[in-house]
């Protein structure tokens, strides 16, 4: 080998050498500038009014999302309460949030109209200054066999179920601060499979999808998108229109021997919301006492 050649390849060593220190470098400050960027956010909350954090919950009047947005505003978030039409029952859970020393505003909003959902998010922004976590839980459910299916209820539960959890899916991406977190509302019954339930088990994988697809859109802003698929909950989304024995065959195929409460879904996304949930990402949680 020349003294060329030798001192050609030492030269080569070293710019890789300094290559390699330099990307090392480079991305150990990333976990650094993205939680200075969420401590920066949390002070601008708090100096803005709130209490340093806040939560949209959609379809929060009653059922999960009121579950939700109760366990939520327990835990320090100041919550902004949705509804479509049962402005008294949001209202309601407004005054529950604050008879219990939380923050809480309800705003009427039908999700599948997406200017509707940006004046819910700037409802949030009015109130307290930004939002940290986001739930999509707005949903309806309309059964039939696939044969006796009206286009009526399945353009409804497409506009509501697909295209309204699109609209707070992309008003979160846009809006939510560094180092928050979004839930989307799947369903169980994307494992279930139960005839009559073919075009509602639809939308509800297309949840799964925003949100293994969101996350990594997010990248590189410490925000967590998971979903979460419930089974069978007591609530009227359930339990209307089905028979005590329908509803019993249910609760016989789950383990547990009982039909779910929406607290037990709350504590399972307060769970994903909290600091020890956020390396939880891309994923969907099912929460459902073991029925599948």
């Amino acid at each position: 080998m020349t003294d060329l050649e030798h001192e050609e390849r030492e030269n080569v060593r070293t710019t890789d050498l300094i290559s390699r220190r330099t990307l090392l470098a480079a991305a150990a400050t990333v976990p650094v500038i993205a939680a200075g960027a969420a401590t920066a956010s949390a002070q601008a909350a708090t100096q803005s009014g709130g209490n340093g954090r806040a939560a949209i919950v959609s379809g929060s009047s009653r059922g999960i999302g009121a579950a939700i947005a109760r366990r939520l505003a327990a835990d320090g978030y100041s919550v902004t309460v949705n509804c479509v039409v049962n402005r008294d029952l949001a209202a309601g859970v407004v005054r529950e949030i604050e008879a219990a020393g939380g923050k809480a505003v309800w705003e009427q909003a039908d999700v599948s109209d997406p200017s509707a959902v940006q004046r819910l998010f700037d409802v949030n922004e009015r109130a307290f200054g930004g939002v940290d976590v986001v739930i999509s839980n707005a949903g309806i459910m309309r059964l039939a066999p696939m044969a006796e299916m009206t286009d009526e209820d399945f353009d409804r539960m497409v506009a509501v179920n697909i295209k309204g959890s699109f609209n707070m899916l992309r008003q979160a991406a846009l809006r939510i601060r560094d180092g928050g977190r979004i839930v989307s509302l799947s369903s169980s019954i994307t494992q279930l499979r139960t005839p009559t339930y073919a075009p509602y088990a639809v939308t509800k994988v297309a949840q799964e999808i925003y949100a293994n697809i969101l996350a990594k859109e997010l990248s590189g802003r410490m925000v967590s998108v998971n979903a979460i698929a419930p089974g069978v909950v007591n609530t009227p989304l359930f339990t209307d229109g089905k028979t005590k024995e329908l509803i019993a065959g249910f609760v016989g195929r789950t383990p547990h021997r009982r039909l779910g409460e929406p607290e037990d879904i709350a504590r399972v996304v307060a769970s994903l919301c909290a600091e020890d949930g956020w390396w939880v990402n891309g994923q969907t949680v099912f929460a459902n006492g073991g029925i599948v």
